[in-house]
């Protein structure tokens, strides 16, 4: 099968001469585009909503936040440039997740029912909680340590074993 499947261009620091504010707007501006005003309507047959809240301190909606920050302390989290570099990639991972590019697989962190979609090449991970009647897209990040690579692999292997045994 032929897959044409290309990520868009990570959005850098440097094409806005280093200036912080200009980057950080337009990475918001182009996550408004894709998770606002032209979102994906439908993932699995389930429609897609927006954690919109609560808001950040600067206003932002909290899907936002969770996709270009990283920390464990909800309230304290930092931003993340790698993250936000790759905001364009997320709607582009859910429209062509179906691509041979990306494993996709289901799996539960506590109460949680997530789907999961794994571009291994680029070793960046999307996660979409599925909340039964609906779909958020929850957060996404650069999987920076080979022992998380080789561990969402075991994960997915498991998952296609198990699916293909049902």
């Amino acid at each position: 099968m032929f897959d044409d499947f290309i990520l868009p261009d990570l959005i850098l620091l440097e094409h806005f001469g280093g200036d912080w504010m200009n980057f950080y707007d337009f990475v918001y501006t182009c996550f408004r585009e894709d998770f606002v005003k032209n979102p994906v309507r439908q993932f699995g047959g389930k429609r897609v909503g927006l954690k919109r809240l609560p808001l950040s301190d600067d206003n932002k909606e909290a899907t936002f936040y969770h996709m270009t920050h990283e920390g464990k302390d909800e309230q304290n989290r930092q931003p993340d440039i790698r993250r936000m570099e790759r905001i364009r990639w997320i709607k582009y991972m859910m429209i062509n997740f179906e691509s041979n590019q990306l494993k996709v697989w289901r799996n539960k962190r506590g109460a949680s029912e997530n789907i999961l979609i794994y571009h291994e090449e680029e070793a960046y991970l999307l996660v979409l909680a599925d909340r039964g009647d609906y779909i958020l897209p929850w957060t996404a990040y650069p999987i920076e340590y080979s022992n998380q690579r080789q561990k969402l692999l075991r994960e997915y292997e498991a998952y296609k074993k198990a699916e293909a045994a049902k």
